[in-house]
Formats: C-alpha cells, sequence, structure tokens
C-alpha cells in the first residue's frame, strides 16, 4: 500500500564525521585536498582546523531520501546546495529534509534539505527533486 505523505512533513537523522571518516571519503572521492585531513595546514587556513568536505557532508540528505522521505526507490533529479558555515571533524550534525510540495499528477517530490549544528548554526541550505515510483 502506497504511503500518503503531505506538505510539510519531514524527516532529520543526526551523525558526525570522523577524522577516518573524512580520509576514507577522500579516498574513495579522489578529493585529497589538505584542508580536510592535514591539521598543519588547515591550522594556517581561514578555517583553523580540518573541515569535513561538503558533499560528504550533503551526502546525509541522500540517506534521509533514499531511506526515509519519501523512502526507498527515490531518485534524485537536482539538488541545490548553498554551503553556509564549514564543518569541523566531529561536528553533531542534523540533516533534516522536508516536504515542500508534491506534483498531483506523477511521483515526484520537491524538499527543502537543511544541515545543522546540534545547536541550530544553518550548515548547508538547499532544495531538492526526487521522482519516487513506489509511491
Amino acid at each position: 500500500m502506497p504511503v500518503k505523505y503531505n506538505v510539510g512533513d519531514s524527516f532529520e537523522i543526526k551523525r558526525s564525521f570522523s577524522y577516518t571518516d573524512v580520509k576514507q571519503f577522500s579516498q574513495l572521492s579522489g578529493d585529497v585536498n589538505p584542508i580536510h585531513l592535514d591539521a598543519e595546514l588547515a591550522a594556517q587556513s581561514i578555517f583553523g582546523k580540518p573541515i569535513v568536505h561538503g558533499l560528504l557532508v550533503s551526502s546525509l540528505f541522500s540517506a534521509v531520501i533514499a531511506n526515509y522521505l519519501p523512502g526507498p526507490g527515490s531518485i534524485y533529479l537536482h539538488q541545490s546546495l548553498n554551503f553556509k558555515a564549514p564543518v569541523f571533524h566531529d561536528t553533531i550534525l542534523i540533516a533534516k529534509v522536508e516536504i515542500l510540495s508534491k506534483k498531483l499528477d506523477k511521483p515526484i517530490f520537491e524538499l527543502k534539505t537543511t544541515c545543522t549544528t546540534e545547536y541550530g548554526e544553518i550548515l548547508i541550505e538547499g532544495n531538492a527533486v526526487v521522482l519516487n515510483k513506489n509511491l
């Protein structure tokens, strides 16, 4: 039986990324920019310490979309991302996805995507459009 979603429905997950997580992502993605892993170099940067890759952090949206809202079978059609602040290793993050609209004639959802710290500081804002033929 198809799940019915309404505008305003949302789901969020909490996660942090350790040095090891960031190192593994660097190896998998090929993005070996030392700003992510070299504490000495990062100390001289505008951030003062190593930062997590923005795309690693934004992958939390994919996790929410694929597993919870709208869930299995979801396929990305579009994602916009606005990076508002750096994400440091081991910061507790909250990634939230909220339904902004659903097409009446197709199973296409427009979603608001937001990642904040546990204290509410906005780190990433954006929008996604996904298709889910299972709904």
